[in-house]
């Protein structure tokens, strides 16, 4: 059965530098130490994590929200993409993002719950300090 992740993190930045880093394919590649491509406009494609992660986006509101369709490069064929939701929230300097990953495979629940903070929480916190 497919499950969700709900994850809520804090940044010292303005939310729309979250924004940025995760829809510019050199800041978000820059930030998770991976190779990444992302498309900026609705219905186009994304690759991250050197091609381990790929998907289209669904909505894009500029420094607010993103709705991708996201899958993994070991999820078998029959299983359907899963949608991202991450919202971008916060003010005087100090971001909230709010991230709900639904449509999960149970078999890689595990490892994507930890993926985020081990891929992208915790790489952007030291990238955001090493561009201080």
């Amino acid at each position: 059965m497919a499950k969700t992740i709900l994850q809520t993190v804090r940044f010292s930045v303005p939310p729309e530098r979250l924004f940025d880093i995760y829809m510019d394919s050199r800041k978000h590649s820059a930030a998770t130490d991976s190779r990444a491509s992302i498309s900026r406009r609705v219905g186009g494609r994304f690759t991250a994590h050197d091609g381990w992660i790929r998907g289209k986006n669904l909505v894009v509101v500029p420094k607010r929200l993103i709705v991708q369709s996201w899958r993994g490069a070991d999820w078998k064929k029959t299983e359907l993409d899963s949608i991202l939701i991450l919202t971008f929230s916060g003010a005087r300097g100090r971001a909230r993002l709010t991230m709900v990953h639904a449509n999960v495979p149970e078999r890689s629940y595990a490892g994507i719950s930890r993926g985020w903070n081990t891929y992208y929480w915790k790489p952007w916190r030291a990238h955001l300090r090493r561009a201080r």
